[in-house]
């Protein structure tokens, strides 16, 4: 006897089967889940949400412009979370404190304390197999 399965089923293997290899992971309001890029900057002054930043010394991360939702950057939800990031078994969280807008959505451009915590930024300025999410502080 033949076995028919219903669409249902088939649109379920589908996404469960197919999918997850197929094609990179898309952005979702959670950060980016498939391998994503980080790099990272010096710069010093006032960041996107409207605190003193200094990437030479602190901890934390410019997210992709995708993410921004509110007209004025300094409201956005964004600036009261942090990001989790994970790369060869590490895991660190730093908050966001800046606007990257030459990322792609795949993409953080990190303090480079922050960056260091990864790699040596002395030899080092791209990581190309991190994972990353949005994270309460």
């Amino acid at each position: 006897m033949k076995r028919i399965l219903a669409p249902a089923a088939i649109a379920v293997c589908l996404v469960a089967c197919v999918l997850p290899g197929s094609a990179q992971a898309a952005p979702s309001p959670y950060g980016f889940s498939g391998n994503s890029v980080l790099t990272w900057y010096v710069t010093a002054g006032y960041g996107a949400c409207g605190t003193q930043i200094d990437a030479r010394t602190g901890l934390f991360a410019a997210v992709p412009a995708t993410y921004w939702t509110a007209p004025e950057h300094s409201d956005d939800p964004l600036c009261k979370k942090a990001v989790r990031i994970s790369y060869r078994g590490k895991t660190i969280k730093v908050p966001i404190g800046d606007l990257c807008s030459g990322c792609t959505a795949d993409q953080l451009d990190l303090s480079r304390p922050a960056f260091a915590q990864f790699e040596n930024p002395n030899y080092v300025t791209r990581i190309t197999d991190a994972t990353w999410r949005f994270a309460s502080f």
